[in-house]
C-alpha cells in the first residue's frame, strides 16, 4: 500500500550519481552511517540530516540515492512540486499524510525536499508559510511510535534562511553539498560523464590553468549538453564561454583558445 514510487527516483537520479570529487563520495559515506545507525541503534530511533549547499549542486539527487540504497520498506519523497496549487492548509495536511503513513513501517525513510519552496519563502519582504514552518518543525522532531524507526534528510540552497527560522536545530546533523571549484574535479566530471574527447579536455584544462571555479554539477551538465551541439571545431571555445556567461569563473583571466 505503500513502499517506494520508482518513477520518483527515475526523474531525481535521471544522469545517476557523479562522483567528480571528496565531497560527494563523503556526502554519500556519512548518509549511509546514519542508514545503519537507523537501523541498528535503539537509542535514536529518528535520525535527520539536512543536506544543504548552493543551488544546483546535487542535493537532491544525492539525498534520492541515499535513501534508495537504504532499501528500506517506505520511502516517500515530500516534495513542492507535489503540491502546486496546495492552500496552506492542505499542504500541512499532505506532508503530515506523508509522516504518518511513514510511521506505520518498521523502517521509514522521508526526504523532504527543497526546504525553502515547501514554505513559499520568497527574500522580498521576506515572506514564508508560518502554518507549514510550525508544522515542520513539530514533524522533524516527532519520534515515530515505539517499535518504529524513521529517518528524515532534508535538502535545503538557503541554510541562512533556515538558521534564522530555527530550523536547523531540529535535524541531527549536517552536511554541506559544495560546487565543483577545481580544474581537477571539473576533469574528474568529464572522464566520468565521457564528455569532449582528451584533446578537447587538455584544452579546457589549459583555457582554466590557475582557475577557481564554482559550478553545480547540474548546471554543468546542462552546459556540456548546449556546447555538445555545436560543431567539434567550436565546442570548447562554446563551453568556455558558456562558463563565464554563468559567472562560475572567479575571473576572467583565462588561457586563449
Amino acid at each position: 500500500a505503500f513502499g517506494t514510487n520508482q518513477e520518483d527516483y527515475a526523474s531525481y537520479i535521471m544522469n545517476s550519481i557523479i562522483r567528480w570529487g571528496d565531497p560527494v563520495s563523503a556526502a554519500l559515506e556519512d548518509g549511509e552511517l546514519l542508514v545503519q545507525q537507523t537501523k541498528n541503534s535503539d537509542r535514536t530511533p529518528l535520525v535527520s540530516v539536512l543536506l544543504e549547499g548552493p543551488p544546483n549542486s546535487g542535493k537532491t539527487a544525492l539525498a534520492a540515492k541515499i535513501s534508495e540504497d537504504s532499501q528500506f520498506p517506505f520511502i516517500k519523497i515530500c516534495s513542492p512540486d507535489k503540491m502546486i496549487g496546495h492552500s496552506e492548509i492542505a499542504k500541512c495536511q499532505a506532508i503530515k499524510k506523508i509522516f504518518e503513513d511513514a510511521y506505520k513501517s518498521q523502517l521509514s525513510c522521508v526526504v523532504v525536499d527543497d526546504i525553502e519552496r515547501l514554505l513559499d519563502y520568497v527574500p522580498i519582504g521576506p515572506r514564508f508559510s508560518n502554518m507549514v514552518l510550525q508544522a515542520l518543525l513539530v514533524l522533524l522532531k516527532k519520534p515515530p511510535p515505539k517499535g518504529r524507526k524513521l529517518l528524515i534528510i532534508g535538502t535545503t540552497s538557503r541554510k541562512d534562511v533556515l538558521q534564522e527560522m530555527e530550523m536547523l536545530d531540529a535535524f541531527s546533523t549536517t552536511i554541506h553539498i559544495p560546487n565543483i571549484s577545481k580544474v581537477e574535479q571539473l576533469m574528474e566530471a568529464f572522464e566520468l560523464l565521457g564528455s569532449f574527447n582528451e584533446k578537447e579536455r587538455a584544452m579546457i584544462a589549459k583555457a582554466l590553468q590557475g582557475q577557481r571555479l564554482g559550478i553545480g554539477i547540474k548546471k554543468l551538465l546542462m552546459l556540456i549538453e548546449m556546447a555538445a551541439q555545436m560543431d567539434p571545431d567550436y565546442r570548447v571555445r562554446k563551453f568556455v564561454s558558456l562558463l563565464q556567461e554563468e559567472g562560475a569563473l572567479v575571473s576572467d583571466k583565462f588561457v586563449a583558445i
